[in-house]
């Protein structure tokens, strides 16, 4: 491990003591083992991701109940990555969180447009969407690293 490598840990980890941190194979919060994990911190974006994981375990984020919620917890670790960022004197480029972000947002639009009319739609619950223009209603992936999917659910009979 690099020298700067070692002090963002130790300054992160001086900051918040309780919250582990482990070398893996990707940048993610695990809310079931309580620990933040990473790939590598050769470069200021393996550092700004490294940041944004640790909002997510200072935030204490658990699971999301929609898509929506997803997006929503997304904003909150970038928010809490800078207050962190500014507590270490690390700039956060705001572009890169926007552009974070936007995975985020296209992924929603994508799984939310009918696949009959294209209008947005609401979600029904985490694998369902119905659209309130044509009735259709549709099944998406649970996985957000998946491609989007979207199967139609044939209509219910009254």
């Amino acid at each position: 491990m690099t020298k700067i490598t070692n002090n963002l840990l130790d300054q992160i980890n001086s900051l918040y003591p309780d919250i582990s941190i482990i070398k893996g194979d990707v940048f993610y919060w695990s809310p079931s083992d309580q620990i933040v994990y990473y790939s590598e911190l050769n470069n200021e974006v393996d550092q700004w991701s490294l940041l944004h994981e640790v909002g997510h375990a200072i935030s204490e984020h658990r699971n999301f109940k929609s898509d929506f919620d997803l997006l929503l917890i997304e904003v909150e670790a970038w928010e809490q990555a800078k207050k962190i960022s500014d507590r270490l004197s690390i700039s956060i480029d705001e572009d890169h969180i926007q552009d974070c972000l936007d995975t985020y947002r296209d992924w929603l639009y994508l799984r939310s447009t009918c696949p009959t009319c294209t209008n947005t739609s609401l979600q029904i619950d985490s694998r369902t969407y119905s659209c309130i223009n044509c009735n259709q209603s549709w099944n998406v992936t649970q996985s957000r690293q998946k491609r989007c999917y979207r199967k139609k659910v044939p209509a219910k009979t009254l």
